[in-house]
């Protein structure tokens, strides 16, 4: 590849003269921002545009216009600006892809990140396709815009106005040209308060001023997805801060966006000074891990202020614990943070004092040394063991319960896992390291061996090549008498997206897991306590026991002579009446043929009260599972319990407490009586896989309840309809392999939704939640009859 613009004339001579001229005189500042593979792409690329044939002014702007959007943020996304400019030939006209190149620099520049420039790529190729008559006058806007939003905040803008003015195109022109009063109001709500790119400068130059080096720093779309954003990260030594920043209420008032920018930078940069060795997060559990990098921050930072004590009071203002919060973990975690950053925090409880101690006993070995970070792993395994004992304070919840200062980064940047690069650290604490299965011998087993019981969470899982027997000579293997089946492993669905109108494949994973086992005296004293209802209900079930072969008389057809029906037709042509030709009969097998799965929302919900009542949702879904488990048994349906939640797209969790070719007895019981809510619900991944259990079943009819006790929703998902429409596509595809879905709601205020997600005569609400368990056995009899 050469440099030369003669050793490209294959591409330059398809150019038309004007637009040979104008690349002649781009040439010398396009040598400076693009490599030789740079310049033949560039050059490639405009003899691509010539070939749509949408006129010359098309060509001239990607001439004029890619080597300043290489500028901005490299030469690799410029590829991707002429492939989406290729791409949107088919769906737009040529002056608006003329736009798309025109204002790419524009985009560029206030984006300042090669990752958030292809996100916005990826956005125009979304809103040709919801809003063709929007894209032109938003262009025409995109400085003003991208000067009072972020990328997340654009997209959120453009995507209502493409959904409120679908058909109305004049209205449609009106909002994306900022012309109408509704485009104002959604930009002013839209609207964050400093932009990074806007203040980026000046951090730099604080930061230099500081370290006398430089920083390179990143904006990151935290609101891309959530307008609550994400924490500052350090990744592969960048320092990634939100490409905005509002103003915070601190413990001591407001401080503005230029502030909390000011403190991040500087904590991250203190990182990227004074952590120089990864810390090993071998072994220790997400609480001491949380500990140990709280303390670290505690340490980079009187590091830091031993030369800036200046930078106290920016800090202080931002930590906002009191000595009064401690209903749950993360507040014990804030009040620590305080309390070893200020001194002027007042916190007598004696773990806090514990960790203050701590911390100024060390305080002159980690100024004698101040790269060594292992002192943070020792105060903070220490303080994490003495936790229980001195707070007594509730467990951690990993997602909940982290530190709240706002300008702290999550740590991701020092922690090291087996098997990762500290280099890469974007891979450190991203994912715990997968289990192992290793094959080894029988004496290695026998001598080195240290858990026998290992569970779901062990680092390691020790596997024979052969089957081991005891010492008594029983001819039971402990894998027969002692082990346990595999969990499967993860299940991949696609997941559909109302707003593009296309499935996303392979966008949610269903991890099972295995059921924690309870106590069955808790199902058998759910039937002593319902006996009353279990009797009532003797009839029913009576009733919808197999019949087994049952004659229908009076066929024409048949299998055999009805001897009576036959008399008689005989006697009726003796006296000359017109005789019943339905002298013919049929044995027929009266038989069921159905498999029930129950399919049920364990969400944290579930853990919630019921109004006027002693009992959880949660006590009434199990309670209710039992009667009916029971109930299945007696009829002799094959049937299956299984339960789901999720957290987040990546993690939908799937039990299953008794499956089809299982039998219900006390270890069904102690899986049903084990069963907790935790976490969201991703409904229409559970749907799928549970459609997928259904379908390897013989059974002529197929029939799926789903109890849940709230509308479908999770952590990752904004759009309440997203989930809906997800759930109910879920519901169709289940439809289309012959399974029928019915839901039974818990949530008064269902009537909303689930009409649209199930169907019209495929659910039920049940208005008064302490008659689920008399009401759910009634449905399924109902339903199988």
């Amino acid at each position: 590849m050469s440099v030369h613009l003669n050793d490209h004339t294959e591409w330059t001579g398809q150019l038309a003269s004007a637009s040979r001229e104008l690349l002649e005189h781009s040439w010398s500042d396009a040598t400076k921002v693009f490599s030789a593979r740079g310049l033949d792409n560039y050059v490639k690329g405009a003899a691509a545009l010539r070939g749509l044939g949408r006129g010359d002014e098309l060509v001239n702007a990607w001439i004029d216009g890619a080597p300043q959007v290489a500028r901005e943020v490299g030469e690799d996304v410029v590829g991707e600006l002429a492939t989406t400019a290729l791409m949107l030939a088919s769906k737009t006209s040529g002056a608006v892809i003329e736009l798309v190149l025109a204002t790419a620099p524009t985009a560029a520049r206030r984006l300042a990140d090669g990752a958030l420039f292809l996100q916005y790529l990826q956005f125009l190729g979304t809103l040709v396709a919801q809003a063709p008559r929007g894209l032109r006058p938003m262009l025409g806007q995109l400085d003003a815009l991208f000067g009072q939003l972020t990328l997340g905040g654009l997209r959120r803008w453009a995507t209502w106005g493409a959904q409120a003015h679908r058909t109305n195109y004049e209205e449609q022109i009106a909002y994306f040209g900022l012309q109408s009063k509704e485009s104002q109001a959604m930009l002013q709500k839209e609207r964050k308060g400093t932009l990074l790119v806007d203040v980026q400068r000046r951090i730099n130059m604080y930061l230099r001023a500081l370290w006398a080096r430089d920083f390179f720093m990143r904006p990151t779309a935290g609101d891309y997805e959530s307008r609550e954003g994400y924490r500052p990260f350090i990744e592969d030594w960048f320092i990634h801060l939100p490409d905005a920043y509002d103003a915070v209420e601190g413990n001591a008032g407001t401080v503005d966006a230029t502030e909390l920018y000011r403190a991040a930078a500087a904590h991250a940069a203190a990182h990227v000074v004074f952590t120089r060795q990864p810390i090993s997060a071998e072994s220790l559990s997400p609480w001491q891990m949380a500990v140990i990098g709280l303390v670290e921050d505690a340490r980079i930072e009187s590091l830091t202020l031993a030369k800036f004590p200046g930078l106290r009071p920016l800090w202080a203002s931002l930590h906002t614990a009191s000595s009064s919060q401690s209903a749950k973990a993360g507040d014990w975690l804030n009040r620590l943070a305080r309390a070893l950053l200020d001194p002027a925090y007042e916190d007598a409880h004696p773990w806090i004092a514990q960790g203050r101690a701590l911390l100024a006993e060390a305080l002159p070995r980690i100024q004698s040394d101040p790269h060594d970070n292992s002192v943070s792993w020792e105060i903070g395994v220490q303080l994490a063991h003495t936790y229980r004992e001195l707070t007594q304070g509730p467990g951690f919840q990993p997602r909940t319960d982290g530190q709240t200062a706002a300008y702290r980064d999550d740590n991701r940047y020092f922690w090291a896992f087996d098997g990762f690069d500290f280099e890469r650290s974007i891979a450190a604490g991203c994912e715990p390291p997968q289990q192992v299965r290793k094959q080894v011998n029988l004496m290695e087993f026998v001598n080195e061996l240290e858990v026998e019981g290992a569970g779901d969470d062990a680092q390691e899982i020790w596997v024979l090549g052969t089957e081991l027997f005891p010492y008594e000579d029983l001819g039971v293997s402990f894998n027969e008498s002692e082990g346990r089946e595999p969990v499967l492993p993860p299940v991949h669905y696609g997941e559909w997206d109302h707003l593009i109108q296309l499935e996303r494949p392979a966008w949610a994973t269903v991890q099972e897991r295995r059921p924690k086992a309870g106590d069955p005296a808790v199902i058998d004293g759910i039937l002593a306590e319902h006996r009353r209802l279990i009797g009532r209900m003797k009839y029913i079930l009576d009733a919808m026991q197999p019949q087994g072969v049952q004659r229908i008389r009076k066929l024409e057809d048949g299998d055999e002579i009805d001897l009576n029906a036959a008399l008689a037709s005989l006697t009726d042509l003796r006296m000359g009446r017109q005789p019943d030709p339905r002298i013919m009969m049929r044995s027929v097998r009266k038989t069921r043929d159905i498999s029930v799965l129950v399919l049920l929302d364990l969400s944290q919900s579930t853990n919630d009260k019921v109004v006027g009542q002693e009992h959880t949702v949660l006590d009434l879904t199990r309670s209710a599972c039992a009667l009916l488990a029971d109930a299945i048994q007696k009829v002799g349906d094959p049937f299956a319990i299984h339960g789901f939640c999720s957290d987040g797209r990546h993690d939908v969790s799937y039990w299953r407490f008794k499956d089809f070719d299982q039998p219900y007895d006390e270890a069904a019981k102690a899986r049903l009586a084990g069963m907790e809510g935790q976490l969201s619900t991703r409904m229409g991944a559970a749907i799928r896989h549970a459609t997928a259990a259904l379908k390897a079943q013989r059974s002529s009819k197929k029939l799926l309840l789903v109890i849940t006790d709230g509308e479908p929703a999770d952590v990752d998902v904004r759009d309440p309809q997203y989930l809906r429409q997800d759930t109910k596509k879920a519901v169709e595809e289940a439809g289309r392999h012959g399974v029928m879905t019915y839901c039974m709601s818990l949530d008064p205020r269902a009537d909303q939704y689930v009409r649209r997600i199930f169907g019209e005569r495929n659910y039920l609400v049940v208005d008064k939640v302490e008659r689920l368990p008399e009401k759910l056995p009634v449905l399924y009899a109902g339903l199988t009859r």
